[in-house]
């Protein structure tokens, strides 16, 4: 331990570093700024494209048929404003959420954000706390450093004088300061960094499925593109003008324009309204992730528990006679720089040191479970956990697992005969007195865990206090089974695996065990979540699906975690949750909507490409495509655009399933199919060949527009179940929206259609009823399929709850 203490920088040497630019002042996380958000959403590759059709269109001097292009207003602006709202309550979020190092200055020593931290700043260390800079050590008592998160390693490595140590890493024991070497872009953390985006929607099944279906359908745009493009502009005899506007009404419905932005939407509205709930997402597919989890790993205390405690009661043992208990726990928490939850109860319980002399000191380690200081007159003193500290079958630890069995914390209080810096200390331990402790379960930690019983995720206790202890809190909360003591527990991950399928309550788990639990269960397929506040959650936390941290824990647990939640609240968990299955489920949906779509408008394209293939080999009747840009950009209103928008961010706590891209390309590739036969089918007996008058090209193509939303109506109809009031009056809005389109005089006239030929009018709706009928029939085949029940109408949460 050093004595020597090392003095801070003067105000007048903090000013010169800052104005020379050696701070530690770098982005906390690499988001994105206000301008790069802006130019993310309004130069995209959806936006080009149909910024080319919208001046293709122009040329013709139909502006009417143009009014697509306000869909890149819509996209750019509605993506725009979510993102910059998301990110300012990151921001803010992020700054109550960050570690502040305590650095020592001449003016005194005070807690400062991360990018206040100069060159040459002394920083001191505790247990838990981020390095923040890379520096040199300076002072150390018995410090221990966790470099895992940089080296993999899961190894705490011992620091002296003069060792280095690297930003990203975090104190397991001891403490410390150490002195500021390398700050801002040049410190080592800064450098691994810059793949830490808030906004990188990695590792997310949603996104990597979107971007396999956008994938595809590129392949298939390709060819039906260039084939359209052909047969449109140089087999039809309409003029260039009509050509140019037939092309464009293929091309624009073949682009899902709004999908990725609907998904984008979808996560950027859960950020905000997490945020109001005080928890701060710091990777946005922990949203999703967390909706996916089956297995909980929660850590007890801090979770279950709250953190603070009170010092219940002192038994004093046999043999403690004449021996100052009282005395030696004020010293005990006197010395302690440190102190943990126990030692702060002791410390309040007992706040009068009588002022000993200590000679060595050795801090608490999750792996010991124990601390202690020798005192120069008078001896050498530990506390502890009494099984890690005595003999489990001795008096003392008995009586301690009796009383930890009413889910009261028990420490042992005793002296031992070697100094507590000693190797092989602490030796033989003398129990003096049993410390009993008290913590209180939090108010909301039942009916949270009564929630993740109702929705099937299973939860595990995982706790480095007495197994008994542990059990007996897990009793009250209402999880069944014994507790087991991991230190019976195998090593072997198989049989690790079956002992974490049959229990549920783990006890006198360490560090290194509850990462290897975390794998354990992975390795059998378990999506699992990891609960935590403290230095010994860190690597469980770092390795789980999706590590949860409380605001109010260590530094280093809040760095690795993806979901922190800055109020403390276990009950937030159940908000998450529910967020990420109203964004699996909704983004479901719309994908049904926007591929629905792009799989008509590509077999629409293919089959009118075809024919005019064959128009120019066989010399048979070319065919115009059916659809002027106007028309699509109708259809698309009221089948996908408006209910796709509601749907994205409408309530949905349905259960999230995995394989996200079967499910979606079974239900929208046979519904596409099927519209673009009926549609292509109302055309080819309407249409009049290239002779045709203007009004019955119009009738023949308002004749495949009534088929085409007959059919994605009814897709619409089938993709918002099951219903509930607001979704049914959705659907039969959306429906009555185009009756009064057809109805009203002046939309017809400006979008161009005709059905006054009652003739076509009812073979167009005919088609349309068949091709409903046969949509209805495929979503009850594709449940079967998919192995769920079709649900019609959302069932109330009381018959939920009586079912289970």
């Amino acid at each position: 331990m050093t004595e020597v203490r090392t003095a801070g920088l003067t105000d007048a040497e903090v000013a010169q570093r800052v104005a020379e630019g050696q701070t530690n002042d770098i982005p906390a996380r690499a988001a994105r700024s206000v301008r790069e958000i802006v130019r993310a959403n309004v130069f995209t590759r959806i936006n080009a494209i149909l910024g080319v059709l919208l001046a293709i269109v122009l040329t013709t001097g139909s502006l009417i048929n143009g009014l697509f292009g306000l869909l890149i207003v819509f996209n750019s602006v509605i993506g725009m404003v979510q993102e910059i709202r998301a990110k300012q309550i990151l921001d803010k979020l992020a700054i109550v959420g960050q570690a502040k190092p305590l650095v020592r200055r001449e003016s005194g020593t005070k807690q400062l954000p991360p990018a206040a931290v100069v060159l040459d700043d002394v920083v001191e260390l505790g247990p838990g706390d981020q390095i923040v800079v890379d520096g040199e050590i300076v002072e150390v008592s018995d410090l221990e450093v966790d470099e895992s998160l940089l080296t993999g390693e899961a190894d705490a490595i011992t620091k002296g004088i003069g060792d280095q140590v690297m930003s990203g890493s975090f104190v397991v024991s001891g403490s410390g300061a150490y002195r500021a070497t390398r700050v801002g872009s040049e410190a080592y953390a800064a450098k691994l960094a810059e793949e830490a985006s808030k906004f990188t929607l990695v590792k997310s099944e949603l996104r990597t499925g979107i971007s396999q279906i956008l994938k595809f359908i590129t392949y298939l745009l390709i060819p039906a593109g260039l084939l359209i493009i052909y047969t449109q502009l140089f087999t039809t005899d309409v003029g260039w003008r009509a050509a140019v506007l037939a092309m464009v009404g293929a091309l624009v419905p073949m682009v899902p324009e709004g999908l990725v932005l609907m998904t984008s939407l979808a996560f950027a509205v859960g950020v905000v309204r997490l945020g109001q709930r005080q928890c701060l997402v710091q990777e946005l597919p922990a949203i999703e992730g967390l909706a996916r989890v089956d297995v909980v790993c929660a850590d007890k205390t801090g979770t279950l528990t709250e953190n603070g405690m009170r010092v219940s009661e002192i038994i004093e043992l046999d043999g403690a006679e004449g021996l100052p208990v009282r005395e030696a726990l004020a010293a005990l928490a006197a010395e302690d720089a440190r102190p943990n939850a126990s030692i702060q109860a002791i410390g309040e319980a007992f706040p009068t040191p009588p002022g000993w002399t200590s000679s060595a000191c050795e801090p608490f380690k999750s792996s010991t479970k124990w601390s202690g200081v020798s005192f120069s007159e008078h001896g050498n003193w530990v506390i502890g956990a009494p099984d890690m500290l005595l003999e489990p079958s001795s008096a003392a630890a008995e009586q301690a697992e009796r009383i930890g069995a009413k889910g009261l914390r028990v420490l042992l209080l005793g002296v031992c005969d070697l100094p507590v810096d000693h190797l092989e200390a602490p030796g033989n331990v003398t129990p003096v007195a049993l410390v009993v402790l008290e913590q209180r379960i939090r108010p909301d930690a039942r009916a949270t865990l009564d929630y993740f019983a109702e929705q099937e995720v299973s939860v595990k206790v995982i706790s480095g206090d007495n197994a008994v202890s542990v059990g007996a809190v897990a009793g009250e909360l209402g999880l069944s089974g014994d507790a087991i003591d991991a230190r019976k527990l195998p090593a072997e991950p198989d049989q690790l695996s079956g002992a974490l399928e049959e229990h549920t309550v783990f006890g006198r788990v360490r560090p290194d065990q509850k990462r290897a639990m975390v794998r354990a269960l992975q390795a059998r397929d378990h999506t699992v979540a990891m609960t935590g506040d403290g230095v010994n959650d860190v690597l469980a936390l770092k390795d789980a699906d999706i590590g949860v941290a409380m605001g109010s824990g260590s530094s280093a647990a809040r760095a690795v975690a993806q979901i922190v939640l800055l109020d403390n609240k276990f009950a937030t968990l159940p908000y998450v949750v529910g967020e990420g299955r109203r964004v699996i489920g909704n983004i479901e949906r719309v994908a049904n909507l926007f591929l629905t779509k792009t799989v008509y408008s590509v077999l629409l394209a293919l089959l009118v490409g075809l024919v005019g293939l064959a128009s120019v080999l066989f010399g048979t009747k070319p065919l115009l495509y059916p659809f002027q840009p106007i028309h699509v950009t109708v259809a698309a209103w009221f089948t996908i655009g408006i209910p796709a928008f509601i749907l994205s961010l409408a309530p949905n706590n349905e259960r999230a399933h995995p394989g996200f891209v079967r499910r979606v390309m079974s239900g929208a590739l046979p519904a596409g199919l099927v519209v673009g036969i009926a549609t292509f089918a109302s055309y080819l007996l309407a249409y009049r060949g290239s002779e045709a008058t203007q009004v019955q090209q119009i009738q023949a193509s308002t004749t495949a527009l009534i088929t085409l939303l007959t059919t994605a109506g009814w897709v619409l109809a089938v993709v918002a179940r099951p219903y509930q009031w607001w979704r049914l009056l959705l659907v039969i809005g959306c429906g009555l929206a185009y009756v009064g389109i057809f109805a009203i005089p002046l939309a017809r006239e400006e979008f161009l259609l005709d059905p006054s030929n009652v003739a076509l009018t009812s073979l167009a709706l005919g088609i349309g009823a068949l091709g409903a009928a046969t949509i209805e029939a495929m979503w009850w085949m594709r449940g079967v399929m998919l192995g769920e029940r079709p649900k019609l109408w959302r069932e109330p949460a009381t018959a939920r709850m009586t079912q289970r």
